[in-house]
């Protein structure tokens, strides 16, 4: 079982020194992956329900941008890996955005994996100019750009959204066929889609609903003509786990489990994540 830490891009995390701080000693504590929160901006009054809390509130919208934060701490590390959870992919260009996490996948070694939804946030589309209408038509169809892309030398794309002709676009990804793209949500519609078209699946959700996902994914996924043993599972824990919620994840074949940050005060980092290595990430070999 992998042990990554969801949101680590958030408040003092954010800033370079403490950034630095956090990568490297969850890499020693053995932490698989770190990924990262994205907004690009948050409007003051929004009246769209956050999905994550029974507020409909967002804890806390202090965070750096998710891809520059990653490439940053890339050069700073060896083995962890970053994942995105999740980038809002209506809000990007696909064709830009296939050849920066290109990017960053080769330098940073091919320790990306790209975490993508829908989005939730109208106020935040309005904000940007970007159409919130057909938003998981357009995941969908950009998941393909972004794949034509790394996998030819010489692209063409006609969609409903995108379209061009002959395009090279350099460099390719470290990670063959591709970086790995991983659907995140908890509604059925997320399940449905990473069992159609996603190399992973990342639900933040507990374990009973979890199951109710996976019979979706499996189904959308042979509907598909598509192995669904192929789909990597990942879970959002949060604060609440403990062994027995670990192993029902275990159980229902997750195979990477997500925590929050356990601290958000750099002085009291070390100890929480060697806590969090002797608690969790010890027992999990």
């Amino acid at each position: 079982m992998k042990i990554g830490i969801a949101g680590a891009n958030t408040a003092a995390f954010a800033g370079r020194d403490h950034a630095i701080t956090l990568a490297r000693t969850a890499e020693a504590a053995g932490i698989e992956s770190l990924w990262t929160y994205e907004h690009i901006v948050i409007p003051g009054a929004y009246q769209s329900s956050y999905p994550y809390s029974s507020s409909g509130r967002m804890p806390d919208a202090r965070f750096a941008d998710a891809l520059d934060w990653i490439a940053f701490l890339s050069a700073v590390t060896e083995h962890i890996t970053f994942g995105t959870g999740m980038l809002i992919l209506p809000e990007h260009n696909p064709v830009e955005l296939a050849k920066r996490a290109a990017t960053i996948d080769r330098l940073s070694g091919g320790r990306l994996l790209l975490g993508v939804g829908a989005g939730w946030l109208k106020e935040e589309f309005d904000a940007l100019g970007v159409p919130w209408e057909h938003r998981g038509t357009r995941t969908d169809e950009y998941i393909q750009v972004m794949r034509h892309l790394w996998a030819a030398d010489e692209a063409a794309f006609t969609g409903r959204f995108t379209r061009f002709q002959k395009v090279r676009c350099f460099p390719r990804p470290l990670q063959v066929p591709g970086i790995p793209v991983i659907i995140g949500g908890h509604t059925e519609a997320a399940a449905a889609r990473a069992g159609r078209i996603g190399d992973g699946f990342y639900p933040a959700a507990p374990p009973d609903r979890v199951a109710e996902l996976l019979s979706t994914v499996r189904r959308s996924a042979h509907e598909s003509g598509r192995d669904p043993d192929r789909i990597e599972i990942t879970a959002g824990a949060g604060q609440d786990w403990d062994a027995d919620t670990i192993k029902r994840y275990r159980d229902l074949g997750v195979t990477r489990v997500m925590v929050t940050l356990p601290t958000n005060n750099p002085a009291d980092l070390r100890h929480s994540l060697d806590a969090l290595h002797e608690s969790l990430i010890s027992k999990m070999s």
